[in-house]
């Protein structure tokens, strides 16, 4: 079971880094230590759920949510689900590899699909590297190809501007910063 859930929670935090910067590679070889009010193993059908304000971390790894289920398939892989009830978001943190800016993410459901190296954040998604940031419905990012969709879908709850519209913020990069009286720039 130990290992199971150490290679599901390494796959979760490995891909829950929603933009194109790499995690703390120091992280993976951090023992995963998951706490939480009640714990469910069902070993027949692969399923580990952790519920009451669970926090896991691993080295500067954090995930919160008040569930969070993991499964693993046949075939070895595992999906994780995170999730957060009564109004509230379950959120993600980590540091990036080589710098001191830290990634941040929170949705009412983030999910982790091991087999295709992807992170899906649904309902009042939110992510931030350094200073840019996106918002929407609905993310999804591609450990891969290191590419992420933002997007609001049909049935999801609207952002927490209530507009329906994906927001991104992107900050200058390197020698290109704007004069000190000059804003950034925003994309709508």
């Amino acid at each position: 079971m130990r290992s199971i859930l150490r290679f599901t929670l390494l796959a979760i935090a490995t891909a829950l880094s929603a933009q194109p910067a790499l995690a703390e590679r120091a992280d993976r070889d951090k023992p995963v230590n998951i706490e939480a009010d009640r714990v469910t193993v069902d070993d027949r059908n692969k399923v580990h759920i952790f519920e009451g304000t669970v926090v896991l971390t691993q080295g500067t790894l954090t995930i919160k949510g008040d569930k969070l289920v993991v499964t693993q398939g046949a075939d070895g892989f595992q999906n994780g689900v995170a999730t957060a009830s009564a109004g509230r978001l379950a959120s993600f943190r980590q540091k990036r590899e080589g710098s001191n800016e830290y990634v941040d993410g929170e949705a009412e459901r983030i999910e982790y699909d091991s087999r295709a190296e992807k992170a899906k954040l649904f309902n009042r998604a939110y992510v931030r590297s350094g200073g840019d940031e996106v918002r929407g419905n609905y993310i999804e990012y591609d450990a891969v190809s290191e590419n992420y969709l933002v997007a609001n879908i049909p049935g999801s709850t609207p952002s927490a501007s209530g507009s329906g519209r994906v927001r991104a913020t992107i900050q200058p990069k390197g020698d290109n910063k704007p004069d000190a009286g000059s804003a950034a720039p925003a994309a709508q």
